[in-house]
Formats: C-alpha cells, structure tokens, sequence
C-alpha cells in the first residue's frame, strides 16, 4: 500500500472534501484526487462515493479511515521530532486565536516568528468560534477559560483579568450608604449580557463594592465596547490586556477589578499529535511575548 496515498486519503477524509483538503494543506486539489483514486485501485475497493454531493466516505473508506488516521498522523509527529530535534522549525504552522488576544498581541508575535523562522510559514486565524484542531487543520488552537476536554492537551500561556473602566470625565458613583445595597453606573455592554448583572468590584485598597450596570448601548465586540466607552458613552468591563495602554495614558481612569477568578488563556493542541519543533518554537516565542504570564499575578 501506497503509504502516501493513504496519507492523502486521509487528509481527504479528516477534512471532508478534496478542496477543503487541499485548501489546508496546501496541495493540489488533482494531486489529491490522483492519489485517492490510485489507492482505491491498488485496493480495489471505492473508498469515496463521488456521486453525493457532499464527500461520502464507502463502508470500506470510513473503516479504514477509522483504522489508520490516527497511527499515520502520529507517525508524522514522531518522524519530524525525530528528524529536526532542536533544529531550525520548518514547514507549516496554522493558530486560531480569538479576536481581541490576536488583535493586541499576535501580529507582533507571528513577526517575530517569522524572523526568527523564515523556513516556517505561519497562519494565524483571529475567529472566535470554537475550532476543531482536526478537522479544521489547526496544529495550535488558543483559547480563553477552556473546558477540559479528553481530546486536547496544552498549557495556560497567560493569565488576565477584567476590569471596570471609564472616561476620565464619568463620575465615579457613590458607595450607597446601606450595605446591602448597590450603585448603578451607566454603561456599553456586550449585546449577549443578561439581564440582573452585577459587578462586584475590588478597589485597590481592598474594599469591595457592587455596581449595577445600567446599559446605556449594547454592541457585538469588545472592541466597539472599548471605543465607545473612550468616547464618554458609559463604563465597561473589558479585560486588561485590551484596556493596559489606555489606563496608562489616562485615556480611561480604572475603576477597579471584577471580583472573580482569573482569566486563563490556554494554548491547546490534539492529544493524538505529538508537541513538534514549530509548536515548540510558537510558545517559546508567545512565552517570551508575556513574561510572568504577566496580565495578572498568578
């Protein structure tokens, strides 16, 4: 059996369609095809019903797509550990990161790994959907607050914080006199905030306080949220690693931190792959990017 072939088929198969396949890959949707069919020859079976409008794998092509994808896939990670070690990363390396993170900080990273690794070809995605490493041909996936999940291994890379912030010019409110009580402040919200939310606040002196917000405009992105909050139009909670630069050019004035746990920003990769040398070398890079992990103290 052709093992590239097989490899091919795979790819075909993992990706659920030749042109998706070569899309990721990078090969050519006829190359592809070629192989597909070679393979089916030299078994004598169809592997792919090419009648469908969507690609359908045969019973024979799903069972052998079932048996081999995942030793093949592991013999690749084995091989390019073996083969470069500690040598120069080379190849292709595809990142999703959500919107916000890739906005602030990953253009200046793909940079540096780009000149530190001209023989790699980075991608970087900024999508805020949840991927498939997979079946969406990610070889790294970065996530906020991640679910465990059985089919994905990695390392919290950085750790965050929200904050409530302001226009310098928005009165800060009053603490209420009653305790039990809390101040409403107007505010931009995410459009997808529920109704009855309140903000517990720690001030740097420690002495927590409740706010409720009061939405005054809902928008879809927290980047429209910061602008318009930098434009006067009421608080916002936004994490700290959007809103660093403006607090400390008194563009906002910070009124303090939500109370709550802390943002964990993790780096995520299929259990079934091998930690290669691009991999290595991306988080190496990241690492450096945000020593001490450092939006927040662990």
């Amino acid at each position: 059996m052709d093992l590239q072939a097989l490899s091919d088929f795979n790819l075909v198969a993992s990706h659920g369609g030749f042109g998706r396949a070569s899309r990721i890959s990078g090969r050519a949707k006829a190359t592809l095809s070629r192989r597909v069919a070679e393979l089916e020859h030299s078994l004598g079976v169809r592997l792919i019903d090419r009648g469908s409008r969507h690609l359908r794998l045969t019973d024979e092509g799903q069972s052998l797509h079932e048996r081999t994808g995942g030793p093949l896939a592991e013999i690749a990670e084995a091989g390019e550990a073996v083969t470069l070690g500690a040598a120069t990363p080379r190849g292709r390396l595809r990142v999703s990161v959500p919107v916000v993170l890739a906005h602030v900080a990953f253009g200046r990273i793909g940079a540096k790994f780009a000149l530190a690794y001209p023989d790699a070809q980075l991608e970087i995605i900024a999508e805020d959907r949840k991927v498939d490493p997979v079946e969406d041909g990610y070889d790294l996936v970065i996530r906020v607050d991640p679910a465990p999940d059985d089919h994905l291994i990695g390392r919290c890379v950085l750790n965050d914080e929200r904050l409530i912030v302001a226009h310098p010019d928005l009165p800060r409110p009053k603490k209420p006199a009653n305790k039990m009580a809390t101040a409403t402040v107007g505010a931009v919200v995410l459009h997808t905030m529920p109704a009855d939310v309140t903000w517990n606040v720690r001030t740097e002196s420690g002495k927590p306080f409740a706010l409720t917000p009061a939405p005054v405009l809902r928008l879809s992105s927290l980047f429209m949220v910061r602008d318009a909050v930098l434009a006067g139009a009421g608080a916002g909670l936004l994490p700290k690693l959007l809103v660093t630069e403006d607090i400390a050019a008194n563009r906002l004035a910070l009124w303090g931190a939500l109370d709550a746990p802390q943002v964990q920003i993790w780096a995520l990769q299929s259990s079934r792959r091998l930690v290669g040398a691009k991999v290595r070398a991306f988080l190496d890079i990241v690492a450096q990017s945000f020593p001490g992990r450092a939006f927040v103290k662990d």
